[in-house]
């Protein structure tokens, strides 16, 4: 396996909050830590995670490492 394709799941933004959740459910903590409470809104279906993140304010480069460590880091029993 190659640098590049070690982290094989990899979220960029550019996916709305909806598919992410529902894809990892592990990062619903990371979403909460960086104040965004999108789980039960309806908008989460169709709203980028860069869209929501610029309407909130969030810096989306360090969203988007916090997400992707989350869904890269080996699974708790």
């Amino acid at each position: 396996m190659t640098e590049n394709n070690k982290n094989a799941n990899i979220i960029t933004g550019d996916e709305t909050f909806g598919e992410v959740i529902q894809k990892y459910p592990q990062v619903i903590p990371v979403f909460f830590q960086f104040g965004l409470h999108c789980i039960g809104c309806h908008i989460s279906a169709y709203e980028s995670i860069k869209d929501g993140a610029a309407a909130h304010g969030v810096e989306i480069e360090k969203l988007i490492e916090a997400l992707n460590k989350a869904i890269n880091e080996p699974k708790k029993d």
